[in-house]
């Protein structure tokens, strides 16, 4: 499981970062990437990865504004071109399917897929035996989301050590006992299959959020997430204007990540107004509260190693 960023910058592409665009790479969880939002300009930063945008199972659109929607009629018409035959799942506030079914109809675009639209609401969105997705609304002006993806327990592994310290030789009942089954040996002996598998490992869990003021709502969203995205619009001494274009300082979103008891925040949605030596100031700030920050610059990939 991976965070690979398309775009980190807010409101215009810069020379030195696109708009908000985030891929989920679950290649070898799902052979899938889930993308969050898709500022214009999106597609050609994919060209520069190993991104294939037929891999791309769901995009989940965190808000409305241009900067991060712009880019969808122009992704959703290349992973046509490219070979893409397979439904894709469409996730986004009222007014997505409106947008985005209103630009291919007057640019006479046809898919080869078809588009599944789910609009959202607050709660679980989606859940199958791998994921779980939820999303809560936070406090932007108009409807902006954050989502919450948790991944279920892995099941514990077979210990063969174990079985092979018994004398029991590999063989069509490792994958009985592999199940936790009780099975009986041909020597008479009854082995309990629960004895012989490990541990469960914790699923991860990834929060992404869109644009936001300080909100408790993201406390509550981000408890105890392995990675958590947040914006980070404004320098820690510019709340008022930050508020004042509901949006966050650097401060306020390590005080979430803190309060959250998160394992790492990354800071993006970074303003045009900081270069490189600025935006390392900005990640320093929160530094000051959270030390397990880091600001993301375009093509950063965070990888998010299972829980040991």
């Amino acid at each position: 499981m991976e965070l690979e960023f398309l775009g980190t910058g807010a409101g215009v592409p810069a020379k030195h970062r696109n708009v908000s665009s985030i891929a989920l790479k679950l290649l070898a969880e799902r052979n899938a990437i889930w993308l969050f939002d898709c500022g214009e300009g999106t597609q050609m930063q994919i060209l520069r990865t190993s991104i294939r945008p037929r891999k791309i199972e769901k995009i989940f659109i965190t808000h409305m504004h241009g900067d991060h929607i712009f880019g969808l009629p122009g992704l959703l018409s290349s992973r046509s071109f490219q070979g893409g035959d397979e439904e894709l799942e469409l996730y986004g506030p009222p007014g997505i399917e409106k947008f985005v079914k209103t630009a291919l109809q007057v640019s006479q675009t046809r898919l080869s897929y078809p588009i599944r639209y789910i609009e959202v609401k607050e709660g679980i969105i989606f859940k199958d035996k791998q994921f779980s997705v939820e999303c809560r609304l936070l406090d932007h002006g108009i409807d902006s989301y954050g989502y919450r993806v948790v991944e279920a327990d892995h099941e514990g592994t077979l210990q063969v050590e174990k079985l092979e310290a018994l004398g029991i030789p590999a063989g069509p009942v490792y994958g009985q006992i592999k199940q936790g089954k009780t099975v009986t040996l041909k020597d008479g002996r009854v082995i309990d299959g629960q004895d012989f598998i490990g541990q469960k490992k914790q699923g991860r869990i990834v929060t992404i959020f869109g644009d936001t003021r300080y909100t408790p709502v993201s406390m509550e969203l981000a408890k105890n997430s392995d990675v958590m995205v947040h914006e980070s619009t404004f320098r820690k001494d510019e709340e008022k204007m930050a508020r004042a274009y509901f949006h966050s300082t650097t401060k306020q979103a390590a005080r979430v990540a803190k309060k959250a008891q998160v394992k790492q925040l990354v800071l993006t949605h970074i303003s045009a107004r900081y270069l490189t030596k600025d935006a390392l100031e900005l990640e320093k700030e929160a530094q000051e509260i959270f030390k397990a920050t880091k600001i993301a610059k375009d093509f950063d990939i965070v990888e998010i190693p299972l829980k040991e």
